[in-house]
């Protein structure tokens, strides 16, 4: 499992020159009202304290900015889908929906060639084809067409349908 961890300070004290803060690990909160709980009780030195979340590790940059976090990370980080199939989808497609992601993915392979290889096998195209001349098959070429008409998208080996 991925690291989630957010460093929280607040503006009062980034304004008096202090970086005075703690990380905070994500996966600790159910969600985000736990999260902005725990963020009040470290700052509770302030009446009204407005964070600051000066870093982050291994959140999305969709999920968060400089003030604020989305409540929907907590659906992200508590997905029962691989974290690098997770990341995957979120830099290819902006958004995590985690029924979107399942019905999309593919799997992961060394190349485009390898994946257009698994389609073809999966969904049985080269049966019609006598078995001496499969070999002459162009997987690279095959690919290269998919890739052209936007049949899918890949991130670090993960291969994810567009239909």
């Amino acid at each position: 499992m991925s690291s989630y961890r957010v460093y929280v300070g607040t503006y009062a004290k980034y304004n008096a020159g202090s970086l005075k803060g703690k990380w905070l690990d994500l996966e600790d909160y159910n969600d985000k009202d736990e999260f902005m709980k725990a963020c009040s009780s470290l700052h509770s030195d302030e009446d009204d304290p407005e964070f600051m979340f000066n870093d982050h590790e291994g959140v999305p940059s969709e999920f968060m900015g400089e003030s604020w976090i989305d409540e929907k990370f907590w659906d992200y980080l508590n997905s029962s889908v691989d974290d690098d199939v997770k990341k995957a989808y979120m830099e290819l497609f902006g958004e995590w929906n985690e029924d979107q992601c399942n019905k999309r993915y593919e799997g992961k392979f060394r190349s485009d060639e390898d994946y257009a290889e698994d389609r073809c096998e999966q969904f049985g195209t080269l049966e019609s084809i006598p078995e001496n001349l499969r070999s002459y098959f162009d997987f690279k070429a095959y690919a290269r067409d998919m890739s052209y008409n936007g049949e899918f998208e890949e991130e670090n080996g993960h291969y994810f349908t567009n239909y």
